[in-house]
């Protein structure tokens, strides 16, 4: 197994370099306008793992045989993928999004300040700090949404420095904004029953240290936004009235799909009763994002395919290292590797002391807004926000220098407090 490890870790590097290289996909598809089709697929970030999964699957059946290759594959679990898909989608529903809409227009119309500017606050505050309830995939989903026709748009004239520091704080805020509960983020629910970490231990340890990080970043940032966030116009149409019963039938299948997350037989399940609702009562929907939930899910699957061969060389780093070392490596190493697989890894070593534990799991969400890769939701920020970036896609280095900023802000609030 020597080889295929080595292999894997090789095509894990190859898969991390595609995607700091997917804006130069984009850049060649107008070069090359014969082969742009081609050129977009490789441009996709939400495909690039998914591919390379592939090409490590070919590789091993090679190596070590197709049988075990299969095997392989199919020993992966798949429910974060499938959940983050199937969230997404319902998340995304009208009635969902315009209740969470018109919850945030009522408490800006409360504030003596800008109302634009306060939704925008709002959703860079208080939405990341809901998914401790909702989930972080819902959160990332209805903050992008919500805040996509505000700041992420390409006709307003926003400097696009200004775009990527808007996206990093979203994407910290919602790595480290689900951490007033034991079972919202990603990194958390990989040690929660092994460590005996309930809710009440994440609020007290790390939910009110993530939740003025949180503050601080949102308010910064919506500061640095003010000027290029506009009001709305009057006579502005405003939204179609959803009835209160098929608003609160929506809402009963988000919390259904929140319950049930880690039971992908049900939240499925559920998910096929959710598609015939919408179908029945569709003079109240909008189209479903069933393209991007998907694209969403395949990039994560082709996550867990290839992260699954990474513990040989990533456990003995986290093993090795000194409680603050481990802090700043954990937030280092989410970056290229998933801040939820770097937990599971520690996980798995005995004797960790809680001082370990608690910095292995903070550097880890303080990191999750890094990269793409780095937390569970982001790629569904990126599939959702893109299209208001130069190029119609986000850059890996724009996106890494746009959350230096927060990232640092939740790092010292996680290990100073």
């Amino acid at each position: 197994m020597a080889d295929i490890n080595l292999i894997a870790a090789v095509l894990f590097g190859l898969a991390l370099a595609h995607t700091f290289a997917t804006k130069t996909f984009e850049r060649l598809a107008d070069r090359f306008p014969q082969h742009a089709g081609l050129f977009h697929f490789f441009g996709e970030v939400e495909v690039v793992f998914g591919l390379w999964a592939l090409v490590l699957i070919i590789a091993m059946a090679f190596v070590v045989g197709g049988s075990e290759a299969i095997k392989y594959a199919e020993s992966r679990t798949y429910t974060e993928p499938l959940f983050v898909f199937v969230i997404m989608v319902v998340a995304a529903s009208k009635p969902v999004l315009e209740t969470i809409r018109a919850l945030i227009s009522l408490l800006a119309r409360l504030v003596p300040l800008r109302t634009a500017v306060v939704r925008v606050w709002l959703c860079l505050a208080l939405v990341p700090l809901i998914g401790s309830f909702i989930t972080e995939p819902a959160a990332m989903t209805l903050a992008a949404l919500m805040l996509g026709p505000l700041i992420f748009r390409q006709d307003q004239g926003m400097p696009e420095w200004l775009k990527y520091g808007a996206l990093g704080v979203l994407f910290v805020n919602v790595s480290v904004g689900g951490t007033l509960t034991s079972f919202a983020a990603p990194p958390v629910l990989m040690v929660a029953s092994t460590w005996n970490w309930d809710s009440a231990f994440m609020a007290t340890n790390f939910g009110w240290k993530s939740a003025i990080a949180v503050v601080i970043n949102a308010t910064v940032v919506t500061f640095m936004l003010r000027r290029h966030i506009r009001d709305d116009k009057p006579g502005a149409r405003t939204p179609d009235r959803i009835p209160f019963l098929v608003s609160a039938i929506h809402l009963a299948f988000l919390g259904a799909v929140v319950g049930f997350a880690h039971h992908p037989v049900i939240f499925m399940g559920l998910f096929m009763f959710f598609i015939g609702f919408t179908k029945a009562y569709e003079q109240y929907q909008n189209p479903l994002i069933l393209k991007e939930g998907l694209l969403v899910g395949f990039f994560l699957a082709g996550l867990v395919v290839l992260g699954g061969m990474q513990q040989w060389w990533l456990q003995p780093i986290v093993s090795s290292l000194a409680p603050t070392a481990l802090f700043f490596g954990a937030t280092a190493l989410t970056a290229i590797t998933d801040n939820a697989a770097l937990t599971y890894l520690g996980s798995l070593i005995s004797g960790m002391s809680d001082q370990a534990k608690y910095m292995l799991v903070a550097g880890a969400v303080a990191g999750g807004g890094l990269t793409v890769i780095a937390n569970a939701p982001n790629p569904a920020g990126v599939s959702l926000l893109r299209d208001g970036f130069n190029d119609e896609s986000i850059g890996v280095g724009g996106l890494l220098l746009g959350a230096l900023a927060p990232t640092v802000v939740a790092m010292l609030a996680l290990f100073l407090l």
